[in-house]
């Protein structure tokens, strides 16, 4: 904690709200950090967020190759300082949000694993860009707010489950796997953090138009507290008996709500709607 505050000192910086910067600095936890995200010596790191380095320094004495994006140019001699030994990591000063994901795997050469400790208003937006367009990710190893993480790894018919947990198990399964107490940060935030792993199932539903589905998700939860058959009347200006016929199809009661589908109940119920709608 005294280095990193001797480093942000020593460069006369301050941290900005506007990006999140909470720096981690517990070197166990580091290392936890970097074991539930299962790289070894062959493996090619993507981190989004680099902060003051110290993740980004515990990933590199384990993996073959970091590559770091961070957007703050002002922390350039600090990751210098930081990494100046650690020869196989490459920092790219850059929005992740403003480069393709095409050009960012290009750059990373091989598959990889994304590691990032995110704030929370871009967390969705990482996930889902990464999920949808990327071709050589193996996993996510993200830090986010606590309640976040349960969002992420939710189950069906919970209270946390929504569209970004349907988006996440259309492209493979998340859980938690490890706390992290504000009091590990500097400077602290106001809530408690933790690490949630995201692991891909490559081509886990075969032939699938995905963005078709996320449309029908998109329908579901467009007023969660409604049952679905009205979500599908109202999006897709249907009749009551032409939605609850879509439900009966995909073999559904007509009381369920967008938060009790599973991933391969959207995956039916977009199938059916679309062909239904080509049909027509």
């Amino acid at each position: 904690m005294e280095n990193l505050k001797a480093t942000l000192l020593k460069h006369n910086l301050t941290l900005k709200k506007a990006f999140g910067q909470n720096f981690l600095t517990d070197l166990s936890l580091l290392d936890q950090i970097v074991e539930k995200a299962e790289v070894g010596e062959n493996d090619v790191v993507l981190e989004i967020g680099c902060g003051a380095g110290a993740l980004t320094k515990s990933l590199s004495k384990k993996v073959k190759k970091v590559v770091g994006y961070e957007i703050d140019t002002r922390l350039k001699p600090v990751l210098k300082d930081v990494l100046e030994q650690n020869k196989n990591v490459e920092i790219v000063f850059n929005d992740i949000m403003k480069v393709s994901v095409q050009e960012v795997e290009k750059k990373l050469g091989d598959e990889y694993v994304l590691v990032a400790n995110l704030p929370y208003y871009i967390t969705t937006p990482i996930i889902m860009r990464f999920l949808e367009n990327a071709k050589n990710l193996k996993r996510m190893v993200i830090m986010v707010q606590e309640e976040v993480a349960y969002r992420l790894a939710s189950k069906h018919s919970c209270a946390d489950y929504g569209a970004i947990t349907v988006g996440i198990n259309l492209k493979g399964s998340a859980e938690v796997v490890l706390k992290v107490g504000r009091e590990k940060f500097t400077p602290p935030p106001n809530v408690d953090s933790a690490v949630v792993r995201i692991d891909i199932e490559k081509d886990k539903f075969v032939g699938v138009d995905y963005d078709n589905v996320r449309q029908v998700v998109k329908c579901a939860f467009s007023n969660r507290r409604k049952m679905l058959v009205n979500n599908l009347m109202n999006v897709y200006k249907l009749s009551r008996a032409d939605a609850e016929n879509i439900l009966i199809s995909a073999n559904l009661p007509l009381t369920i709500r967008g938060e009790n589908l599973t991933a391969q109940d959207y995956v039916n119920l977009a199938d059916i709607i679309y062909k239904k709608d080509t049909n027509d």
